[in-house]
């Protein structure tokens, strides 16, 4: 008889028949899927048509009508949330969720249940999301985290719709290698791209994603592109001139930028550097190439910026916007926190978690918005594929959540408590604001064909300006013999920026150099 949930009491005895059976039967590493449903019986046939070195040892499975029955000659066990008591997982048990328009909070239900069976690994595949009108694979398992369960629930974007646009043609991501435009590579997979460039300065990060990429289309994932890693620094106008002319790219997605408030207020003129005349570069090097779309990907941190990093991206944001009225389609995508991403607070508050605390938050009243690095991805690349003129889209962010009430969840995800795991408050970092907006009073927002993607209209910042800021901008980042006391002069950069965006701080003690 099974043990466990009282509403198990009553089941037939064959379900013990099966769980000893699957015990003494299978050997090596046994793997649980969560789900009886198409997915998982195609993630099974899938896991035995490859003779992976693992072996499917059950479904579990919430149909009554399921429950107990053989499906592809894989027993049926449940309910799910009994499977503490159904089974004896061991150290070489492994839990594949497959469940993929399971809800936030169904999610939560079945993962605490799975965490109470001991399994030594969760994964889970991708969500419907990720998945409508695509076929999933067992390469694109990940290991659960924290964002499967936090936040909103996710917008549907059906991938091969929205990227019709992207078919027979090449397609160039920088900052490739980052979190952000990592995962753009992995949804553009879904497009029918012929080339795929993946740009970036960091090699290791480039060969990462790059590797990824190519198990993915090993795997069946998406169509076959071909895979370019280029490396390169987007500072050097030259080579930028160079590559972009060469590789003849018909879509560009401009996700290289430095993007740590904190670390960019101790290293402003880097921040402007990169995030600026790197995105000048670029532009004018599409246009030069004729590139037909340019996707600049921006953050809420440019409205009304207070920090260094803000003003960067707002400066960038009005280079790109500067060139509507070109033959190319020039479109600047505007959203606010991703989970996951490198720098936020995700992967802070986990590393905190694991060595014991404490939590550290800034203020008790700071909020953010969370959105999935997978669904932000996904409506930027729905985004590209509605500006038929370009110009300024936010993304719907939802309603922002207090960080201190994220910190308690992810606490409760590591299986802690704050008695255990205690947050502290550590005040407001330089460049931080308690709440950010994803417009500004300047800017009007208007509604688009899609409910989450948002057109702005505002008041454009002819070239002139823009090429003036530029000018100004220039004897601070690279040396000039007739202005040489303006190169790296710190104090200087944040007097010029604050003429054009009065809210940006300036330090008391800031530095000349």
């Amino acid at each position: 008889m099974l043990q466990g949930a009282e509403n198990l009491s009553a089941l037939p005895l064959k379900y013990s028949l099966i769980r000893c059976y699957i015990n003494i039967m299978i050997k090596g590493n046994r793997i649980y899927i969560v789900g009886a449903g198409q997915l998982g019986r195609s993630i099974a046939r899938e896991i035995e048509k490859n003779n992976f070195k693992s072996r499917v040892a059950a479904f579990l499975d919430d149909d009554r009508e399921k429950i107990g029955s053989i499906i592809d000659g894989i027993p049926v066990l449940g309910p799910i949330d009994a499977c503490a008591g159904i089974l004896d997982s061991g150290d070489d048990a492994e839990a594949l969720i497959a469940l993929p328009s399971a809800s936030r909070v169904r999610l939560n239900s079945v993962y605490e249940a799975l965490r109470r069976a001991n399994f030594s690994r969760i994964r889970i595949l991708p969500s419907v999301s990720q998945i409508v009108s695509a076929d999933p694979h067992i390469v694109q398992a990940r290991e659960m985290d924290p964002q499967d369960l936090l936040g909103r629930e996710p917008v549907l974007i059906d991938l091969k719709e929205s990227l019709s646009y992207v078919r027979g043609k090449r397609v160039l991501v920088t900052g490739a290698g980052g979190s952000i435009g990592s995962e753009l590579s992995r949804q553009l997979l879904y497009g029918g791209a012929e080339r795929l460039y993946l740009l970036g300065h960091g090699e290791n990060s480039i060969y990462s994603i790059q590797k990824e990429i190519k198990q993915l289309q090993d795997g069946g994932v998406g169509e076959k592109a071909v895979v370019v890693p280029v490396i390169g620094e987007l500072q050097d106008r030259a080579y930028v001139n160079f590559i972009v002319s060469r590789l003849k790219a018909d879509i560009i997605f401009h996700g290289a930028a430095h993007k740590h408030v904190p670390m960019m207020e101790l290293n402003p003129v880097e921040a402007v550097k990169n995030n600026v005349m790197s995105t000048k570069n670029l532009v004018d090097a599409a246009l030069k190439a004729g590139t037909e779309r340019f996707v600049l990907i921006s953050t809420d941190k440019a409205v009304e910026p207070l920090s260094v990093y803000g003003a960067s991206k707002r400066f960038a944001e009005l280079i790109v916007l500067a060139q509507q009225n070109t033959q190319s389609e020039f479109t600047v995508v505007r959203f606010g926190n991703v989970l996951g991403s490198r720098g936020s607070i995700m992967p802070l508050f986990k590393e905190q978690i694991l060595v014991g605390g404490p939590v550290t938050v800034t203020h008790p009243d700071a909020r953010r918005w969370f959105m999935t690095i997978p669904e932000a991805v996904s409506l930027v690349l729905k985004t590209a594929g509605l500006s038929a003129e370009g110009g300024l889209y936010l993304l719907d962010m939802g309603e922002p959540v207090r960080i201190v009430d994220f910190a308690r969840q992810m606490i409760r995800f590591y299986g802690y408590d704050e008695e255990s795991i205690p947050i502290t408050f550590i005040g407001m970092r330089p460049g931080e604001k308690k709440k950010e907006q994803l417009w500004s009073g300047e800017e009007c927002p208007q509604e688009t064909e899609h409910p989450r993607i948002i057109r702005v209209a505002c008041p454009a910042d002819g070239k002139n300006r823009v090429n003036e800021m530029l000018a100004k901008l220039e004897p601070i980042v690279s040396f000039n013999k007739k202005q040489a006391a303006l190169f790296r002069n710190r104090y200087a950069l944040r007097q010029l920026i604050r003429n054009y965006f009065p809210t940006v701080e300036v330090p008391r003690n800031e530095p000349e150099y």
